[in-house]
């Protein structure tokens, strides 16, 4: 395999520093890439973190999945980028310098924007090189996420792949315009979107599942040895809904991530700084909590709680 120049044989383990652009400094700034051959032939996977530069949770996912890999062990061929959106990473943004989104700029294009160009490199030099994807993010906007899996559930291999993963919850999500998701999978690859925590953080249980997860998957393709934890039971939803302030004011809490909740359960309220004005927050849909706000101060059509409905 060749990628950003270098070649990597089977059964080598190769990091290589791809160039991505200069800063207004003149300096070099490149994505860290670390290529994993194994020594027998097999399907090509790239597992992707910090495509938002603030969500950094797939950074360690990443390096701990690394780290139990062996090439002697292992069939075809892993491709690791810890850190696509280097910029946003850097500022610890979301977004990149110019505010775009990359992962609203997918497939890109050599002579675009800043993100459609980073987003060019990436599918060039990594998504076409693989046959599947595992793509890490965290919530964002002070909000955090349950643990959880999107992707198409439709497509049979990827669904495949989503329940060997066995996240908490498995949620039926279409293909968004400008993704990688989108890209990828016009290139043919199956990808899974991975959530959970929040960002600028590393969520003890949300890096748990992550490894577990992406190494139950690999061996679901028949390429490592490893030997994964066991896999628990991975509820499914076809459908999710946020619950929205109906005032504005100061949210007090009754959920958490994870809880089973019914229509017309209580799952907070809001008041005005002294506690009085209250307005309760009342669930609208039974199902099972999969995110919600982190920010005790919201305004009236906030998103507070995000509600998965699930699969019998």
């Amino acid at each position: 395999m060749e990628i950003g120049g270098e070649t990597v044989e089977r059964g080598e383990r190769r990091r290589v520093e791809i160039p991505v652009a200069r800063l207004a400094t003149g300096n070099l700034l490149s994505l860290p890439v670390e290529v994993l051959r194994g020594a027998s032939p097999g399907p090509g996977i790239w597992l992707s973190g910090a495509v938002h530069g603030d969500e950094v949770i797939g950074v360690e996912i990443i390096r701990r999945v690394m780290e139990e890999l062996d090439p002697d062990e292992l069939s075809g061929d892993v491709i690791s980028v810890p850190i696509v959106n280097v910029f946003g990473f850097i500022n610890e943004s979301r977004y990149l310098p110019d505010r775009r989104d990359l992962n609203r700029a997918f497939p890109g294009r050599e002579s675009g924007s800043l993100a459609s160009r980073l987003a060019h490199l990436f599918m060039e030099e990594v998504v076409r090189r693989c046959d599947y994807g595992l793509d890490y993010h965290a919530g964002s906007d002070d909000r955090t996420n349950l643990p959880q899996i999107r992707a198409d559930l439709d497509d049979e291999e990827t669904r495949r792949c989503a329940m060997a993963f066995s996240a908490p919850v498995a949620v039926h999500a279409g293909l968004r315009d400008g993704s990688l998701r989108q890209a990828a999978a016009e290139e043919g690859v199956n990808v899974l979107l991975y959530e959970g925590g929040e960002a600028r953080r590393f969520d003890t249980r949300a890096v748990d599942v992550g490894v577990a997860g992406t190494l139950r998957t690999l061996e679901c393709l028949e390429m490592c040895a490893v030997d994964p934890p066991d896999r628990p039971g991975c509820l499914v939803s076809r459908s999710t809904r946020w619950i929205r302030a109906s005032r504005s004011g100061i949210l007090h809490l009754d959920v958490s991530a994870g809880d089973r909740v019914e229509e017309g359960d209580r799952m907070g309220l809001v008041s005005n700084s002294f506690g009085d004005r209250k307005a309760v927050v009342r669930c609208r849909t039974p199902g099972i909590v999969i995110g919600h706000t982190l920010n005790p101060l919201v305004n009236r059509g906030d998103a507070l709680v995000h509600v998965a409905s699930l699969e019998e």
